[in-house]
């Protein structure tokens, strides 16, 4: 699967044109602040209806304006052609896939499976426990529908027993005990299953890149570690509903697993260096690139947001190595960042970015 041609409206700092983008790679040079990264974003929007930066679509708008519009036509590996469109107009986001609406987002995130590395992803390892939460989610998401499903149930039920709590309607917490239970053990299991997998890929993938001799690895540390079924999931809420009540709120359950990036039995974050640190957060995207063609048999499409810069000759090159199977891929370099030349093949597309216009190269 590859994009052909970008088109964007409104969109950010970016100029009102059609980009085309029908190669297997396609590299985005030029200063901070041209628009380089404001163009992966437009892409990664358009595959999954949010951005990777905000929360909030309305900021994603030029200035001054409160709409926007993307446009994008891919082909499938099989030959297929078709056309995606996403607006942003009166607070509202309408999708369109070949002039068909999707209603809803869980079709469109199946539909162009795409990975962002980014600086930010360094969160990964010394950020906050929910940063590694949503990592794994999302690895799960993109290969698991039936995950998908029950996360989303889970956030459902959690909500309404949240609310009960704080309304003191005590006689509707069983009902949502059980329901919680039911959707928080099969969301468990997956967790569990999809760390030992992840661990069988990770680890050597960080010796490889670092040249160091280390054990680097994931722990998943559940909530409910002292439940095995839904039964003793049910009994525990149950016994803890005392505290609930104290502090307003659900106190275990899923949304309070932790995934701990360990070196040996100790806490990565606190003995690895910001550069073993940056090093292991680009290693978790290449790992998920990995792990994703292993469930699924196929190769997303990447969007790689100047994160190279830190990286020595020889960890680039072996860091490059890993992360050859994509579909296709977008790169953003600084113009001093000359090595960029050797990364690309032959017919690769390179544009310089200049306040959001976009000029071919030829090569």
């Amino acid at each position: 699967m590859r994009f052909t041609q970008l088109w964007t409206n409104q969109f950010r700092n970016l100029a009102s044109e059609k980009i085309p983008v029908d190669n297997r790679q396609v590299f985005l040079i030029g200063p901070n602040g041209q628009g380089k990264t404001n163009l992966l974003e437009a892409v990664y929007t358009l595959c999954y209806g949010s951005s990777f930066r905000t929360n909030q679509l309305k900021e994603l708008a030029t200035d001054k304006e409160k709409n926007f519009k993307l446009e994008g036509v891919y082909v499938t590996d099989d030959e297929q052609y078709h056309t995606l469109i996403l607006e942003y107009k009166d607070a509202k986001r309408t999708v369109l896939l070949d002039g068909r609406e999707i209603k809803d987002r869980k079709e469109l995130i199946y539909n162009i499976p795409c990975i962002v590395f980014s600086h930010d992803d360094i969160f990964f390892i010394k950020g906050e426990p929910e940063q590694r939460r949503k990592f794994f989610d999302q690895i799960m998401s993109m290969y698991n529908p039936l995950f998908f499903d029950d996360m989303r149930r889970y956030r459902l039920v959690l909500r309404q027993r949240n609310l009960a709590i704080k309304e003191q309607r005590l006689e509707l917490l069983p009902v949502y005990d059980i329901q919680l239970a039911t959707y928080g053990m099969a969301i468990q299991q997956e967790r569990t299953r999809a760390v030992f997998e992840f661990d069988q890929i990770f680890p050597e993938m960080y010796r490889s890149v670092s040249g160091q001799d280390i054990d680097v690895h994931i722990e998943y540390q559940p909530s409910w570690n002292t439940c095995a079924t839904k039964d003793e999931v049910i009994a525990y809420l149950e016994q803890t509903r005392g505290r609930d009540m104290n502090l307003l709120t659900t106190t275990s359950g899923i949304h309070r697993d932790r995934f701990q990036v360990m070196e040996g039995t100790q806490n990565f974050s606190q003995t690895g260096s910001t550069g073993q640190m940056r090093l292991a957060s680009l290693i978790f995207r290449t790992a998920q690139m990995a792990f994703f063609e292993k469930k699924t048999g196929g190769k997303p499409l990447i969007l790689v947001d100047d994160v190279l810069l830190e990286l020595d000759h020889t960890r680039r090159a072996e860091f490059l190595r890993l992360m050859q199977s994509y579909s296709q891929a977008f790169f953003t370099f600084l113009p001093d960042e000359q090595y960029f030349s050797s990364l690309a093949d032959e017919n690769a597309l390179v544009y310089t970015v200049d306040q959001g216009k976009f000029i071919s190269h030829e090569r």
